[in-house]
């Protein structure tokens, strides 16, 4: 490998990407897209959910590009090329398992600076050539496996527009929808528009019960998506004008309306609108492709009179045809009973798909790029972040672990870390697995505990500060990951313990979905520690929540008029809105380093000056692993409460 192909972790990396299943607007993706040739297309809407099913794979960098998984039968099979953009193209172009991942090497190594891959396949949930996109699942993990083996700091959108200009270069040519995979948790909606794509999380209020049942039955997706095809871009007859109306307005109207029933938790309604968009397709698609779409396996399950015991609605999957089936359970319990009932009945090979209740945050920011000099000179060999801190569970944890993990408990799904560049292979090194050598020398349980760290990986994103110019010059670094949603941005020194049944985050995060504004963590402070941290100079209280009227970073002089009846409010936690990426975006393009660092302080005032804020006074402690005295503290209190 050339230098700039150099790999920046040299141990195996493991990985997962699932399946994904189209809840609704299949086909909408490719009919979206054609609006660039005719503007009269409605805009393609699609929802489509991960499955608990995947690919599950090792990868470690390699001069070739050598592939190894178990076929259908079980045998091994195994496959290898040179990193060599024409054969890779020519492997890819051939068809096969084999040449999705040929597909995105080749298209890697025509955007990026990239060496090979070993792939190890290690297990395959995933039923294949069912419309749940097990290529796409292989070529997202491809795309992830280069991008964290060669530290191309590739987004979540970037490692989806990889594996989907990979899969364009094979055989089968699938739509945009299916790289949804490279989400991996919860629902999206994505919308369609030309060469235009957008991607937004969807809220769930309440537990929803999915099942999906593999019809091991036969259809054609090319076939399907040929007929279907000959519709557009302009429709020639009355039959091409109902499915372009179908594809478009009505599946618009269909996903909004699916949209305003998750976010309510209503199942019931979201299994109506599954059999509405299924007569729909019916009448509008099918004719098109009579053949593959009669789906007569489809209808018998779907006309099955039993299934409504325990399901509100179904629908095909995918292209259609007598390839899988989906439905909406009651419940945990009936899921369990649809899938036993379709196994035993219908000997269907059966599958769930529980999506959580999801918070209003799903991201949080976490700026780490500090040379933590007040901690010198541990930090010369050892980030601040690093830092040992023995947790509530017994062992001892570098504190970024225990803020980690605590986020993930919470509900956060998507973490960013503001690191220096070059920085990334010490936190690759926390999250990949023990050689094997060492490993066996770890108790069970810490054995467990080392493999269960890789779940880490698929959830964060690295963002970099290039020069240290402050705090709010760091969080500006995440607006591109923030994707204008609200996000928890935490103190990259500070740890939490809370003193009620709710953590911490958890009484910050309820008070924004109170408020819906910026929403701030704070904690009272002594007079004497007020200068050194920012302050809340606080209007009134309503409803248990602080209404805020200014901020202050670090004040000093005559203190008075920042106390709220006696006392003094600082600020260490907070959950951001758009608003306060534009006031720092303005802020910093105005700077010009004459006073000191670009606080994330003065951003914030200017939002609640002009909008509004909220803080919280959250019940519990905090601890400080930035300043040696207060490192001394935490170490000899944290995890010893609640014992």
């Amino acid at each position: 490998m050339s230098r700039q192909a150099k790999a920046i972790t040299e141990g195996k990396i493991e990985l997962f990407v699932p399946g994904r299943l189209c809840l609704f607007g299949e086909h909408s993706d490719w009919s979206g897209q054609l609006r660039k040739f005719n503007a009269g297309i409605f805009p393609g809407q699609a929802l489509v959910v991960c499955t608990e099913e995947g690919i599950y794979a090792e990868a470690q960098a390699d001069n070739m590009l050598e592939i190894t998984t178990v076929d259908a039968k079980g045998q091994l099979i195994f496959a290898k090329f040179a990193m060599d953009e024409q054969a890779l193209r020519q492997a890819a172009g051939e068809g096969g398992f084999f040449s999705y991942i040929a597909g995105v090497a080749a298209y890697m190594l025509n955007y990026h600076h990239i060496g090979g891959l070993k792939i190890n396949c290690t297990k395959m949930t995933l039923p294949q050539k069912k419309g749940l996109s097990s290529s796409a699942a292989i070529c997202t993990l491809t795309a992830r496996a280069f991008n964290r083996i060669y530290g191309l700091n590739l987004t979540v959108r970037g490692e989806m527009e990889c594996a989907y200009g990979g899969e364009q270069l094979t055989p089968s040519r699938c739509g945009r929808l299916d790289q949804a995979v490279a989400y991996g948790r919860g629902i999206v909606k994505m919308t369609f528009d030309g060469d235009r794509l957008d991607v937004t999380p969807v809220r769930v209020g309440a537990p929803l019960y999915f099942v999906f049942a593999d019809l091991k039955a036969e259809k054609d997706t090319l076939t399907i998506l040929r007929d279907l095809n000959a519709a557009f871009p302009y429709p020639q007859t009355e039959a091409h004008n109902r499915l372009h109306k179908f594809l478009g307005a009505e599946n618009a109207q269909i996903v909004d309306e699916v949209v305003r029933a998750l976010e309510c938790g209503d199942a019931m309604r979201v299994g109506a609108q599954m059999n509405h968009a299924q007569t729909l397709f019916r009448e509008s698609a099918a004719p098109l492709s009579a053949k593959e779409l009669a789906s007569p396996k489809l209808y018998e399950v779907l006309n099955d009179k039993n299934i409504r015991e325990w399901s509100y609605g179904g629908k095909g999957v995918g292209s259609q045809g007598d390839g899988s089936v989906q439905f909406i359970a009651k419940g945990a319990e009936e899921a369990e009973r649809l899938k036993h009932y379709l196994a035993a009945k219908w000997e269907l090979d059966c599958y769930s798909v529980t999506v959580q209740k999801t918070s209003a945050v799903r991201k949080a920011v976490i700026p780490l790029g500090g040379y933590g000099t007040r901690m010198y000179p541990a930090t010369k060999v050892n980030k601040k972040d690093f830092l040992p801190v023995v947790d509530f569970d017994g062992l001892v944890k570098p504190m970024l672990l225990i803020l980690l993990e605590t986020l993930i408990q919470n509900g956060i799904e998507e973490i960013c870390l503001v690191i220096r560049p070059g920085e990334e292979d010490l936190y690759y090194r926390l999250f990949e697995k023990l050689p094997e050598q060492n490993l066996r020398k770890l108790p069970k349980t810490l054995r467990a505990f080392d493999e269960g760290l890789s779940k880490f990986v698929n959830r964060i994103t690295y963002s970099y500060q290039p020069e240290p110019f402050g705090f709010g010059h760091a969080v500006l670094q995440s607006e591109r990951f923030a994707n204008h949603e609200p996000v928890m941005v935490l103190l990259g020194d500070h740890l939490f313990s809370s003193d009620s049944e709710t953590t911490c985050f958890g009484q910050l995060l309820s008070a924004f979905e109170q408020s819906k504004t910026l929403s701030l963590g704070l904690f009272e402070l002594s007079e004497e520690e007020v200068s050194h941290y920012g302050i809340a100079k606080v209007k009134d209280e309503r409803n248990g929540l602080l209404d805020l009227l200014e901020l202050v970073e670090k004040p000093t002089g005559d203190l008075r008029d920042l106390s709220y009846n006696g006392k003094y409010y600082g600020i260490f936690m907070y959950i951001i809105n758009p608003q306060v990426y534009e006031a720092l975006s303005n802020g910093f393009s105005q700077w010009d380093g004459s006073s000191g660092e670009f606080q994330f302080t003065t951003a914030l005032d200017e939002v609640t000056r002009k909008c509004g804020a909220i803080g919280a006074v959250i019940n519990g402690k905090r601890y400080d692993v930035g300043l040696p005295e207060q490192y001394r503290k935490t170490i000899s209190e944290y995890g010893r409460r609640n014992i």
